[in-house]
């Protein structure tokens, strides 16, 4: 390591973000590493690092509070199911993988050598969706089990080749329109959907003509008001906020929606329409690889505000009505799903088949319907349906299936939960989470959930008010002194960010003005905060980092990672979790790292090994914080196969 490297992990006491000098007698001609941003000793800004007030940013009441974590809700709904069937051999399965999840010996980032991985899907590689030895030992797909995850048991430490004629993704809003055909190589859709407005092949760029099946002529805002004129209570952009997009294709709807002042959640299974989410994430539109198959979508329950289903193939009428009622789990309680599939409006035998099921299945749920349309321009037809804000019809319906869930089921235990055909009962309480509809947009961003009270301690050992309040203000101080001011990110260029370690989305919320998305994710060892996000009007998804996301290679901007490495160590090693940052990162990407200084110092190295750029190193006690930059740089060996 040489000295400037050195140098560059204490801290100086430089007033400014600019090179100092060294002083005259000293100063000689030194060749300056090629880049575009030299790492140079710099004093940390005042809301940098923690001080003060800052040092709410360390988790104080996380098990003694009032939130407890993903993996103890599920983990206890898997126990109460696992008693009740006295299944012996999940339990051992269970414990199995409990010992295969212990941290095995460190390995030291610096010394490792990086390899290309040596896969079938090459660039595309998502591991925990491409695990061939897992899926081959699969007895049934018939649910579409193979398209879950299937995370290998020993987390890659290669890295993923890039697409041979890569360049930087084109900028938000233009790249929602067009994107670089070289990112994605893929024709294979827009030669299977060329009748369909998906996606066609333009010279170097794929375009998007912005229709798509469902509304190929009027456009997608054309249909998003369409949506509203059925029904005006949906309030694009006030009342309705957050959706979840189901089976989503290249996510038009979701791109969209941007435009009226909506997030939405977009996903579809890495099936035959190959690089559909792939294209929606270069395209700069929120989405991840998901499939309603047999296990719960990694949500809270009672979070979104509509849930979306455009001509999607989801067999929403089948096995007792199994897919639709985890809507039901997800949809909040006066939430609306809005489905504008081919039975709601064709009159073909199988259409009038499946919407008769369809209107049988909905009335036995309590869902009202509230609107039914047919467009005279793209004569596509939609209805939407309202999930019940009280219990009075789950307690005099006359039908019993679907039937209501045991109380003992939790509905928010999303973590490998199996789905289950059953109902859960509306919170009725006041003070219960929904019950009552958030605060419009944008003002619930800022709003302190009424959920929460004094009574309740926080993350950060606080009142729960002033824990979420205190939060807030940080993130917003740090956004505005640092991030935007003095890290010399050129956020034009950012579009895509996820937040590793949310906590209250506090990060996202400070950064609601800009021309970005973020994904807030809450690991499931951590409090569960999620729903909070989600009472705020912004969106994210529980996860294990010691597993790998659900996404393509390349999907992101920006990563920022507070405190997060540090707490992943006691369960599993540094060096995947970062081979995993490096594979979602687009080339030229930022990563942001604040944690204590020895975990940083350790990613320091460990990014330096993949030729990343460290634009900037701070310290202060013992905290310190990282700005570094994805290059291009890939190693040139292959794993052996």
């Amino acid at each position: 390591m040489t000295a400037t490297r050195r140098s560059s992990q204490r801290t100086m006491p430089s007033q400014s973000w600019r090179r100092r000098p060294p002083p005259p007698r000293t100063r000689r001609r030194t060749r300056r590493r090629p880049s575009d941003v030299v790492e140079e000793e710099q004093k940390l800004l005042p809301e940098a690092l923690p001080n003060g007030q800052a040092e709410l940013l360390m988790e104080r009441a996380a098990q003694n509070g009032s939130f407890t974590t993903q993996t103890a809700e599920s983990t206890n709904e898997q126990k109460t199911r696992a008693e009740k069937k006295k299944n012996k051999k999940k339990k051992k399965a269970a414990s199995k993988a409990e010992a295969e999840a212990e941290p095995e010996a460190a390995v030291s980032l610096p010394t490792h050598v990086w390899k290309l991985c040596n896969t079938s899907t090459g660039e595309d590689y998502i591991p925990c969706l491409d695990n061939e030895a897992a899926i081959k030992k699969l007895k049934t797909d018939i649910h579409y089990e193979h398209r879950e995850r299937h995370c290998p048991s020993h987390p890659p430490t290669c890295l993923v080749p890039a697409p041979p004629s890569y360049k930087d993704p084109i900028r938000w809003p233009v790249s929602r329109s067009k994107i670089w055909y070289h990112n994605v190589p893929h024709t294979q859709l827009a030669e299977f959907k060329k009748r369909q407005n998906w996606v066609k092949v333009s010279g170097e760029y794929l375009t998007f003509p912005g229709g798509g099946t469902q509304f190929k002529t009027g456009g997608a805002l054309h249909y998003i008001d369409l949506i509203q004129q059925a029904f005006p209570e949906v309030a694009w952009g006030r009342r309705s906020r957050v959706v979840l997009d189901v089976g989503c294709g290249v996510a038009s709807f979701g791109g969209f929606m941007f435009e009226r002042g909506v997030l939405t959640m977009s996903f579809a299974p890495k099936d035959e329409h190959e690089a559909q989410v792939q294209f929606a994430l270069e395209r700069g539109i929120p989405a991840i690889s998901a499939v309603m198959g047999t296990k719960r979508l990694q949500f809270p329950s009672n979070v979104f505000d509509i849930v979306h289903c455009a001509r999607c193939r989801v067999p929403w009428h089948i096995n007792g009505g199994l897919l639709l009622l985890e809507v039901n789990r997800l949809v909040r309680p006066g939430g609306f799903f809005v489905w504008s599939a081919t039975p709601v409006y064709q009159k073909l035998p199988e259409d009038v088949e499946i919407w008769g099921d369809m209107v049988k299945l909905t009335k036995a749920m309590c869902w009202e319907m509230v609107a039914k349309t047919r467009d005279t321009i793209d004569r596509v037809g939609l209805v939407v349906f309202r999930k019940p804000m009280s219990n009075h019809c789950y307690e005099t319906r006359r039908q019993t299936e679907p039937p209501l869930c045991n109380p003992s089921d939790d509905p928010n235990a999303a973590w490998n939960i199996s789905l289950r055909a059953c109902m859960h009962r509306v919170p009725t309480d006041p003070s219960v989470r929904g019950s009552r509809w958030p605060q419009p947009w944008p003002e619930r961003a800022e709003k302190v959930p009424y959920w929460l009270n004094s009574s309740q301690v926080g993350v950060y050992g606080k009142a729960a008010p002033e824990d979420f309040a205190a939060d807030y203000a940080h993130w917003k101080k740090v956004v505005q002194n640092s991030y935007l001011a003095g890290m010399g990110i050129d956020w034009k260029s950012v579009r895509n960010v996820m937040d590793m370690r949310a906590v209250y989305g506090g990060l996202a919320a400070a950064l609601r003005d800009m021309n970005v998305w973020v994904m807030n994710t809450v690991n499931i060892d951590s409090p569960d905060t999620l729903p909070v996000i989600y009472e705020r009007g912004m969106f994210g998804i529980y996860h294990d980092w010691c597993e790998s996301f659900s996404t393509y290679p390349r999907s992101y901007d920006l990563l920022h990672a507070d405190h997060l490495f540090s707490k992943l160590k006691a369960r599993c090693k540094v060096l995947p979790v970062l081979v995993e940052v490096d594979r979602i990162l687009r080339p030229n990407g930022k990563l942001i790292v604040r944690d204590d200084k020895e975990t940083v110092d350790e990613i320091v190295e460990g990014v330096r090994s993949m030729h990343w750029e460290v634009r900037m190193t701070v310290s202060k006690r013992k905290e310190a914080m990282l700005c570094a930059r994805k290059t291009m740089w890939r190693p040139t060996e292959i794993e052996p196969g």
